[in-house]
């Protein structure tokens, strides 16, 4: 999620809601959120981009340890909202992502038929899989103040969460009682560079949220190109040079990868998380090439 192009304010409130596009096709404005068990059995995460140069929004979303090896849903040529409101239907998708209370509290509801994947691979190729429901009804409410986007120019900023509510995969109905991460940007999004970005939340409430490749997230890839390790060297809180978190090592558990329209592959993993120290959590990592 790193690749923005552009100048880094300071985050206030305001913040929350769509900004006016810039001129070129490469501006887009995203809101990410995602969620990890305390264990690492279970995450899932969903992305909206609104490309009002290229007239069309893309949503993905995927899930992982709930019973198929992932469950993706993948639309790049949804069309953008109709008003302010941040809902966007297509065919076998409906979500709508809702800012209850700018800075402490988002909600996300999901309907969509996504596609069971036994080999996450696949992903990156036909998608062929079994049809599977994918349904969200799920809240992000805060565990501290916002981050500013950490590194690579990026406008935006990432905020850790508790993560409550139900998530629907296939006929299966969980429970989700964990953490998770937030993210949102706008500005000209660079998808031929190489990128990388890692963020979770540790046992003891510890959050962190580092970008790459050549800065604080330096992640590996296996000979086919997904995420095994990485190195994430936690950025100062406040957005300034430097770093005041833990340095931490990183472990793939399960795989999402997503097929970048016209871009190429965007490898995504939840991650195992563990510090020298032995504090341990769990989040997601993801790298676009390099």
């Amino acid at each position: 999620m790193q690749g923005y192009r552009a100048e880094r304010p300071a985050v206030v409130a305001a913040d929350e809601g769509r900004h006016p596009p810039g001129p070129g096709r490469a501006w887009e404005e995203s809101w990410y959120l995602d969620f990890a068990a305390a264990d690492g059995s279970l995450g899932g995460y969903v992305r909206l981009a609104l490309r009002p140069g290229d007239r069309v929004a893309w949503f993905w979303a995927g899930v992982v340890g709930a019973g198929p090896r992932l469950v993706t849903v993948r639309d790049d040529e949804v069309p953008p909202p109709s008003g302010r409101a941040l809902e966007v239907r297509a065919s076998g998708l409906w979500t709508e992502l809702v800012c209850e209370t700018p800075m402490e509290h988002w909600s996300v509801g999901l309907e969509a038929f996504g596609v069971a994947l036994d080999d996450p691979l696949e992903a990156w190729g036909q998608e062929r899989g079994d049809p599977c429901a994918l349904g969200l009804d799920v809240e992000w409410e805060a565990l501290g103040p916002p981050s500013p986007w950490p590194g690579g120019g990026a406008v935006g900023y990432s905020q850790a969460c508790a993560v409550s509510g139900d998530l629907l995969v296939g006929t299966r109905r969980v429970q989700l009682d964990c953490t998770g991460v937030r993210a949102h940007l706008w500005g000209d999004r660079d998808w031929g560079a190489p990128s990388s970005w890692a963020a979770g939340v540790l046992a003891d409430g510890t959050a962190f949220s580092a970008t790459g490749p050549s800065g604080d997230a330096s992640l590996a890839v296996d000979a086919d190109g997904l995420l095994v390790s990485g190195e994430i060297r936690t950025p100062a809180s406040d957005g300034s040079d430097g770093s005041d978190g833990p340095d931490l090592s990183a472990t793939a558990l399960a795989h999402a990868p997503v097929l970048v329209p016209g871009r190429g592959r965007l490898a995504r993993a939840l991650c195992r998380y563990d510090a020298a120290d032995g504090r341990r959590g769990f989040g997601w990592a993801e790298r676009l090439g390099g």
